[in-house]
């Protein structure tokens, strides 16, 4: 069970990547193949958060199998049968934990996914099911991320000031 392959041949483009081999997971029931040339983000994390989530690392086989089922939700790639949103949303969170993601990260990752579903018509689908066990993990981790966050977005925004003013420098010389 798992992925055939323990890496990724990819071709990285700024935040975006696009498989060059097949990728195949196989899991307990099912097996899935993402195609060569699929096109992934990995793990869509705000940057605020990548210092606790990375977008890459352990989770990067993972988070390629949840773009690749999403991808499918969507209607880009051909369906299968009786695949949900919050299926590709909890085969996502049992990969991580296969990957050797630590469990607590792995719920974060899910509780990101399942947050960002209420954003999307296609991955809303079934949101409420999930509902009970979102809250409590977001309620839980806010308090101890809030301060973290503000402070990396602080940062952030001093980074790009810096960045805009140079910029400014340069053209009026």
């Amino acid at each position: 069970m798992g992925f055939a392959a323990r890496y990724v041949d990819c071709r990285i483009t700024g935040d975006h990547a696009r498989t060059l081999t097949q990728i195949v997971y196989k899991g307990a029931r099912d097996e899935f193949v993402i195609p060569a040339n699929f096109s992934s983000d990995f793990a869509s994390v705000p940057r605020p958060l990548t210092w606790l989530a990375p977008r890459m690392g352990a989770v990067t086989l993972a988070a390629l199998l949840h773009d690749y089922l999403c991808a499918v939700l969507r209607g880009e790639l051909p369906p299968i049968p009786g695949l949900t949103a919050v299926d590709a949303d909890a085969l996502f969170r049992r990969v991580l934990l296969e990957e050797g993601v630590p469990p607590v990260l792995a719920w974060i990752y899910w509780d990101g996914v399942r947050l960002g579903a209420v954003t999307d018509d296609w991955h809303r689908v079934g949101w409420w099911s999930t509902a009970w066990p979102v809250a409590p993990i977001t309620l839980l981790t806010l308090p101890l991320l809030a301060p973290a966050l503000l402070s990396v977005a602080v940062v952030l925004g001093a980074v790009r000031l810096a960045e805009k003013l140079r910029l400014l420098g340069r053209g009026s010389r």
